[in-house]
């Protein structure tokens, strides 16, 4: 039986998992036994389409590619337009709400309450929207929970690079007393640039022509985007109930090329890290730049890779490194969920 999914919000990310939906699906369902069939798109800006028996995946990418909107995919019998976000998630017959609308990071809507109306519609939460996790983790996996439905969200850390599900899965067993990383590929990307004599400023030009940071950079500059991460890891890997409010949070806007020649001199590199530390029983977590020796494997990161260091009691320190970010990438980590979905696991 076919895996009917309902997309809210379609933008890059949801055009990319629809993308390998239609391109890898023979060989998905080949493999693992999956057939993903899409029955809904809502997106605020695109238009929404609803077909109960699925739509034509292929027809929706060129729809978009020649005209910008799904206003014009071809009528057919049984399709319905028109649907917003609630509408779509209460009415549409999908097992699986995947969630990828623009991340509020101060409020976490409306993603919340979508991920709300999901589970009391009896349908799964598969989203790359940091917001919901990091704002109301508990409460929605409680809500999950009641209404025997997943909630699943391997893209909101390091996107196609499995950051949550390799510490709950692979390292099971060990207790996890800190977890470093670095969880930002602006920032870092700005920082490598810095340590060959470029300014913030030019830096951060460079980085939003490369389409790394955003017209507005706030987010990555001053930190907001680690800090939500931290919060994820905590309440996710460490079944901490951290808060943002918890984080103390600092960015690298004060940072200088003089600052990075310094720490050369000292055999260190500058890196925004988000940490997150048990002691006794107490946890800690932060997000601030800071110099750290070169022989430490988060110091050879550079340009926009992301990477994290799990502190384990029966491992030992173990580093994953991947891209952080990216259509494909986040496509993918979608993908990872719903597979591990059929699959009944984490």
């Amino acid at each position: 039986m076919a895996h009917k999914l309902a997309f809210i919000g379609f933008g890059g990310v949801g055009q990319g998992l629809a993308n390998i939906i239609k391109t890898k699906g023979s060989w998905l369902k080949e493999q693992f036994g999956t057939d993903f069939q899409v029955v809904s798109i809502a997106d605020l800006y695109k238009g929404s389409l609803h077909h109960p028996e699925g739509l034509n995946v292929e027809k929706v990418l060129n729809t978009l590619q020649e005209h910008g909107s799904l206003e014009h995919y071809p009528e057919e019998a049984g399709l319905i337009r028109g649907w917003d976000s609630m509408t779509t998630i209460e009415k549409s017959n999908a097992d699986t709400m995947i969630e990828i609308t623009f991340t509020d990071v101060h409020t976490g809507q409306p993603a919340i309450d979508h991920c709300k109306k999901a589970f009391e519609s009896g349908k799964n939460a598969v989203l790359t929207n940091k917001g919901p996790v990091a704002l109301a983790y508990q409460h929605l996996k409680h809500l999950a929970d009641e209404n025997n439905v997943r909630f699943l969200f391997e893209g909101t850390v390091m996107s196609g690079t499995p950051a949550l599900r390799m510490p709950l899965v692979s390292l099971a067993g060990n207790e996890i007393n800190e977890i470093r990383g670095i969880f930002n590929g602006t920032t870092n990307y700005m920082l490598t640039k810095m340590e060959d004599g470029m300014s913030f400023e030019s830096a951060l030009e460079e980085a939003q022509s490369k389409g790394y940071a955003e017209a507005d950079p706030t987010s990555d500059i001053e930190g907001y985007d680690v800090l939500y991460k931290v919060v994820i890891l905590a309440n996710v890997v460490m079944n901490e109930p951290l808060r943002k409010e918890d984080v103390a949070c600092r960015g690298i806007s004060h940072l200088t090329p003089e600052d990075m020649k310094q720490a050369a001199k000292e055999g260190k590199k500058w890196k925004l890290l988000g940490k997150i530390k048990k002691t006794d029983g107490r946890v800690e977590a932060s997000v601030e730049p800071e110099k750290i020796e070169e022989d430490d494997p988060l110091a050879g990161i550079s340009g926009s890779l992301n990477a994290v260091t799990y502190d384990c009691d029966l491992s030992g320190p173990v580093t994953l490194i991947g891209a952080g970010a990216g259509i494909s990438e986040t496509g993918f980590a979608l993908l990872i969920d719903l597979i591990n979905l059929e699959r009944k696991n984490m």
